[in-house]
């Protein structure tokens, strides 16, 4: 078996693309066009090639290391299928670039505080940071240290909104899903929430008032959770016997609200339709197959670590958030 790596010109025959058009790439560039770069991601994979990083760091001057920061406890994210999709949007990206990737979870403000000094003096090339469930000072923190710094979501911070981050259009996604309800001549739609204080809470949230324009809006909160999706349905039902929809935050715990519909006999779609939000795997195989909103989490992911490179690359990078599309995927629950 030949044990000759490949080179960057392979991957350009392969993906039919430039020797540039690979290196802008694999060094993380947003002017490439998503599905070029989704080409030439495709032939790395199949080619197996590995950059030097080695040479680039020293050519650099940097240490060829980037940061993932979870504020959450070391388990619980990954009960969310949203940190492992993008997860492995990120590792695929860094791995392109031939990037070190470094996960770390913070659960107090001593462990944030502590870790930022740590990302300083270990002068890692920056930071990615998931933090969707608090408000979280690390961003700040590392903001006013120097190290370049992505967010994964719209901050809840105010004076971060035109920072860099990354997000999907949550908005424009529940007010989709909502109107596609209100297509089905449904009448009384209620919907779940999520956490309060939230950036993705608050934005489906408000994407589903958008869609209602004023009309009634039974709301229950849940905390992402297929337990937190069926609690709130249980009190929806309670509130509203005769609600005919319900649009749900998240796949998860729309998969929990499934669930007590079927235990108090209610036919999806037929007496209440269910929307979720993310289209996870599992979704298809829900019972009924769950009609979702689809948000590219893996390319969310792809598209942080390319503002990361490109804000570490350059001094004075433009603070312009990505905001993905997202699209409503119709299935059997609605």
């Amino acid at each position: 078996m030949s044990t000759r790596r490949s080179t960057l010109e392979q991957v350009a025959a392969r993906a039919k693309v430039s020797r540039g058009t690979v290196s802008r790439v694999v060094n993380g560039s947003a002017r490439v066009n998503p599905r070029t770069r989704e080409s030439v991601l495709r032939a790395i994979d199949e080619l197996g090639y590995v950059p030097d990083r080695a040479a680039r760091t020293l050519a650099a001057r940097r240490t060829g290391v980037v940061a993932l920061v979870l504020s959450e406890e070391p388990g619980r994210p990954f009960e969310q299928p949203y940190f492992g999709d993008i997860l492995r949007g990120i590792n695929s990206a860094t791995g392109a670039a031939g990037i070190q990737l470094m996960l770390s979870f913070t659960r107090s403000p001593a462990d944030r505080a502590r870790l930022a000094h740590d990302l300083r003096t270990q002068r890692v090339d920056g930071v990615m940071v998931i933090s969707l469930l608090r408000q979280d000072p690390l961003p700040g923190l590392l903001a006013g240290s120097g190290v370049p710094t992505v967010l994964g979501g719209r901050p809840l911070d105010p004076a971060m909104e035109r920072g860099a981050y990354v997000d999907a259009d949550n908005t424009g996604g529940a007010r989709r899903a909502t109107e596609h309800l209100i297509g089905q001549d449904r009448r009384r739609i209620a919907t779940i929430a999520g956490l309060r204080g939230t950036t993705v809470g608050m934005d489906r949230l408000a994407g589903y008032r958008q869609a209602l324009a004023g009309g009634p809006e039974p709301v229950s909160y849940g905390d992402f959770s297929a337990a937190g999706g069926a609690a709130a349905m249980r009190e929806l039902l309670e509130r509203e016997p005769s609600l005919d929809a319900v649009f749900v935050a998240s796949d998860n715990m729309a998969v929990g609200a499934l669930r007590v519909l079927e235990r108090h006999g209610r036919r999806v779609p037929d007496d209440v339709a269910v929307i979720g939000f993310e289209d996870a795997a599992f979704a298809r195989h829900a019972e009924p197959a769950l009609t979702t909103v689809h948000q590219p989490t893996g390319e969310m992911g792809r598209r942080m670590v390319e503002m990361l490179l490109s804000r570490a690359h350059d001094t004075s990078p433009p603070d312009q958030p990505v905001i993905c599309d997202t699209g409503l995927v119709v299935r059997a629950s609605a």
